[in-house]
């Protein structure tokens, strides 16, 4: 019995029983398959503290609290449930017995740092383009499909170059702040949109995330305002699943005859290998994680999952799909990206060396290659983009 037959089997059983509870293996299956994809596709808006600061020194704070404090790189705290903010440095100690770890203490940006809990920031940065980096910033709103899309305007250079960065999964436009110093620097004029259940921007028709099946038309959008003031090359930037949204724009949207590269940091290259990553990590039965994986994409599921349009899972995977690349890639991944294994965007490169560059970094967690060295990215970057 494949696995589409069990599921439409038990949505039949469920059918004729009346509203008495489902019983058999084929609803427990396909009750935690549905399970597993709204989880998936669910967006987490509201993130808990994860950090705890113990004691505040003259130049530092001892914190403990996500691994991600024991990394070297830079860093920042949300402070007061994201009211405030600080940066963070270089790990100055580890107490391994108390599992705590002493950090330099680069800024507070907003509010007051005290001890108590805090939210560990892999942005670094928590404002703005205007106040994090001290460049002229426009407040703009892309006219979208579903609505005005609050985006940043970062004016640069001769104005026909525009870079329009896409920010990642549970993330906002913060992501993508330690990028625009680089595409600056090179003469772009950076666009930072927010699209669809992000937070900022309106909720889609079903309030999921579609995993780039849907929200490349957002960036779309996006590419248009930006065509419209001047723009006559356009480079793309995404992080993470902002990187599967890129990438499905450059597959779908006829505006992409006017990109000319895409950077992806830490990107989902095939979202089929990060969910059964996720599933191993959680402890998911594999079926488990195959059905909900499946679920998504069956149009006569879609009620079931809760989504307005089908999410086909197989339509991300680019290693299968790498020779209907036309674009060039910049591809920059960490080894010991915890999130979003490393495995697919080798594969790619392999796959497609006339037109996928890979550059592979150590240490950094995801999308964390520029916190832990910064240069290194810039450099990586700068070299691409010029």
């Amino acid at each position: 019995m494949t696995q589409r037959t069990a599921a439409e089997r038990a949505l039949t059983y469920g059918a004729v029983a009346t509203g008495s509870a489902l019983v058999g293996a084929g609803s427990v299956w396909v009750g935690a398959g549905t399970y597993f994809a709204r989880k998936v596709l669910t967006p987490d808006l509201v993130r808990p503290d994860d950090t705890e600061i113990h004691v505040i020194h003259s130049d530092s704070l001892t914190l403990s609290g996500t691994p991600d404090l024991l990394v070297p790189g830079r860093y920042g705290l949300w402070l007061d449930g994201g009211r405030g903010h600080a940066r963070i440095g270089s790990v100055l100690e580890v107490d391994h017995r108390r599992q705590r770890v002493r950090r330099e203490l680069l800024g507070v940006d907003e509010g007051v740092l005290q001890p108590g809990p805090a939210r560990f920031n892999g942005y670094y940065y928590g404002r703005d383009p205007r106040a994090d980096l001290g460049l002229e910033t426009q407040d703009v709103a892309v006219p979208a499909q579903l609505g005005p899309m609050p985006a940043w305007v970062v004016p640069g250079g001769s104005g026909d170059r525009w870079a329009v960065l896409v920010h990642g999964r549970g993330a906002r436009r913060h992501e993508t702040l330690r990028a625009i110093p680089a595409l600056h620097a090179a003469g772009l004029t950076c666009l930072v949109p927010s699209y669809r259940n992000d937070g900022d921007a309106p909720r889609g028709p079903d309030g999921r995330y579609n995993l780039g099946l849907s929200e490349w038309r957002d960036i779309e959008d996006a590419v248009r305002l930006a065509l419209a003031r001047g723009a006559r090359e356009i480079v793309l930037v995404g992080w993470s699943m902002g990187g599967a949204i890129v990438l499905q724009f450059l597959d779908r949207s006829p505006l992409a005859a006017d990109v000319s590269r895409a950077v992806l940091d830490g990107p989902v290259v095939d979202w089929g290998d990060v969910l059964r990553h996720h599933a191993a990590l959680h402890r998911v039965p594999a079926p488990v994680s195959h059905l909900g994986s499946a679920l998504m994409g069956q149009h006569w599921a879609r009620r079931l999952v809760g989504v307005s349009e089908s999410v086909d899972v197989a339509r991300t995977n680019w290693v299968k799909r790498a020779d209907e690349l036309q674009h060039e890639i910049l591809l920059i991944h960490s080894r010991d990206d915890e999130f979003v294994p490393v495995g697919p965007s080798e594969a790619l490169a392999a796959a497609r060396p006339d037109l996928v560059t890979f550059v592979p970094w150590s240490l950094a967690r995801h999308c964390k290659e520029w916190n832990v060295d910064p240069r290194r990215w810039t450099d990586t970057v700068l070299d691409f983009v010029r």
